[in-house]
């Protein structure tokens, strides 16, 4: 048997396929029980999280397992496997070893060096023992796993090459001023109450927010974590709040991290627009970018609807805007927080939203409110400014970061580490709202630099693999080693009756001489070829020496397979020299 996966993650698909890939709950259980049904699979367990989906399984046949585990993880996913299969990654034996080994070490996170995946690697290993879908293979591999993780942290440096996905979340939403200058006396919304929106709540309490408001579904959990913030001895304020009441909390709070494993959007582009409408936003800016009032300043006498702006979607609007779309060959994304800003030699904004950014002075004197302005303007407005950002992209790309990097003051800033995503992707194009979700954090760590503790780490992971390797291939053997013994046990047992028989007259003293003289000699004979065999067998290629030793001693192959039954029916046996440590 061999180790496979097959799996797809943020380094192989996009964020959309990802997202629409990921599985429930109660999908991981039955994709589990439904890969031991297949054929080629004696074991398995699922690593999902919301950067990676990967399905581990014990083989007997290389391609056979390849199509049965592409074919469920399709099935249970719901993609279809034409479309799922560009995005596949395959690993098998060492190789599958290493990719798990670098994954627990961070090195294959989105954040390099994020510890949080031993806490997802430690759930999938639970989940295979609970579904009794983890054997010998998978629980070893799991196991060493933790460890090689947590030696890399304790050894190394790597926790400098990266910081959590929270954490560098909120740097791309403070852009270029420190995250503790950046947080210092804002209020923040937490959506969800997990493990990663409780580590949100805590890391947003370090960094000096004044107040935290933490949303769930279930009050209980909402309300113990407000509870153990408010302990926390940060000073942060902390409450709870049902999830009927966020729309409310919107328009006084400035930061907003959402990750719930909701399947359909928790904030839509129309609950952002209503609540920053109603906490008195108003556009004006002279730069091409978007200026946000402060809240409680007086709003104009008379607000104007800006000039063009056609609410009712005049169709010849539409129109045109296809065929802005088609000529850039780009429609709209749902991609990372920009600003929305004209490009130069494109056509003027279909509803008239450029007004306000081409000309200072009518930015300046005639601010105009959001309120009126419905969803449906500012999608057509967003998707004629994406027509000229493809424009801009089209240029050689001097950074990772968002367009937004320059950008004047933000009224709400949105971090949604979800997947499927919490909130609307179409929010970042209201003026004054920025968004920050899995896709931008992708782009914006490609170019983040790495620490020269990475190479000490993979230096590490390469020993772990070829020790883990070795234990495995010496693991494989041992089933034979003690068949051996047991036969010569046997022996020794059948000669100890045949002098009993030849020699009566032996007292009790003599006889136990005689019988523990003989498996002495016999202890010695086997000790040396036993030990050899063992380290042979741990060496690459060594996998021969079992049917070699199984030959040279004509051992009953029954008698091999049912040691091999025993030992693996107790995967937890300390007991046993070739378990991997």
């Amino acid at each position: 048997m061999s180790l496979l996966v097959v799996g797809l993650s943020h380094r192989s698909a996009p964020v959309s396929v990802l997202e629409r890939a990921s599985l429930s709950a109660d999908a991981k259980v039955k994709l589990l029980h439904d890969t031991l049904a297949a054929e080629p699979a004696a074991e398995a367990t699922v690593l999902a999280t919301c950067n990676r989906i990967e399905l581990y399984a014990d083989v007997d046949k290389f391609h056979a397992g390849v199509a049965e585990l592409s074919t469920l993880l399709a099935q249970h996913s719901g993609v279809a496997l034409e479309e799922l299969t560009p995005y596949l990654y395959v690993h098998y034996e060492d190789r599958a070893v290493h990719h798990l080994f670098s994954v627990a070490c961070g090195l294959d996170s989105m954040v390099v060096g994020e510890g949080q995946i031993l806490g997802q690697i430690k759930d999938a290993l639970a989940l295979g023992q609970e579904q009794h879908t983890a054997g010998r293979l998978i629980n070893d591999l799991f196991q060493q796993a933790l460890r090689v993780g947590k030696r890399a942290h304790s050894e190394t440096g790597i926790d400098r090459a990266g910081q959590s996905l929270v954490t560098f979340g909120l740097e791309q939403l403070a852009v270029h001023v420190p995250v503790g200058e950046w947080a210092a006396g804002k209020r923040a919304l937490v959506i969800g109450a997990g493990s990663m929106s409780s580590l949100a709540a805590a890391t947003l309490a370090r960094v000096g927010v004044a107040e935290v408001v933490v949303a769930n579904r279930t009050a209980e959990r909402a309300e113990r974590l407000a509870e153990i913030l408010v302990a926390s001895g940060t000073g942060v304020a902390a409450r709870s709040l049902p999830m009927a009441a966020v729309a409310d909390e919107l328009t006084r709070v400035d930061v907003v991290v959402s990750c719930t494993g909701a399947t359909g959007l928790v904030l839509t582009a129309d609950d952002v627009l209503a609540a920053v409408s109603r906490a008195g936003l108003d556009v004006a800016d002279a730069a091409g970018a978007v200026r946000v009032t402060e809240r409680g300043s007086a709003p104009d006498p008379a607000p104007q609807t800006p000039a063009g702006l056609d609410v009712r979607l005049d169709p010849e609007v539409v129109a045109r805007l296809v065929a802005a779309a088609k000529a850039g060959g780009r429609l709209a994304d749902a991609g990372a927080a920009r600003t929305i800003s004209a490009a130069a030699g494109t056509d003027g904004c279909p509803v008239g939203l450029d007004d306000l950014a081409a000309d200072p002075a009518r930015s300046a004197n005639g601010r105009a409110a959001l309120t009126g302005v419905d969803a449906n303007a500012l999608e057509l407005h967003g998707t004629w400014a994406d027509q000229g950002e493809a424009a801009a992209q089209r240029q050689p790309r001097k950074s990772g970061r968002s367009q937004a990097d320059g950008a004047a003051p933000v009224r709400l800033a949105l971090l949604d580490l979800a997947m499927p995503r919490d909130i609307d992707a179409a929010v970042h194009r209201i003026p004054g709202v920025r968004l920050v979700d899995i896709e931008s954090l992708a782009e914006a760590s490609a170019d983040a630099p790495m620490a020269a503790d990475v190479d000490a780490v993979r230096g590490i992971v390469a020993e772990e693999v070829a020790a883990f390797g070795a234990a495995q291939r010496a693991a494989h053997i041992t089933p034979t080693v003690v068949a051996l013994r047991a036969m010569a046990a046997e022996v020794v047992a059948m000669e100890v009756a045949r002098l009993d028989g030849r020699l009566p007259d032996l007292d009790e003293r003599q006889r136990a001489e005689v019988t523990q003289t003989v498996r002495r000699v016999v202890d010695k004979l086997l000790h040396a070829p036993t030990v050899r065999v063992k380290q042979l067998a741990s060496e690459p290629g060594g996998a021969g020496y079992a049917d070699a030793l199984r030959e040279l001693f004509d051992l009953d192959p029954q008698t091999v397979a049912s040691v091999s039954r025993a030992d693996a029916a107790d995967p937890k046996n300390d007991d046993d020299p070739g378990r991997a440590s």
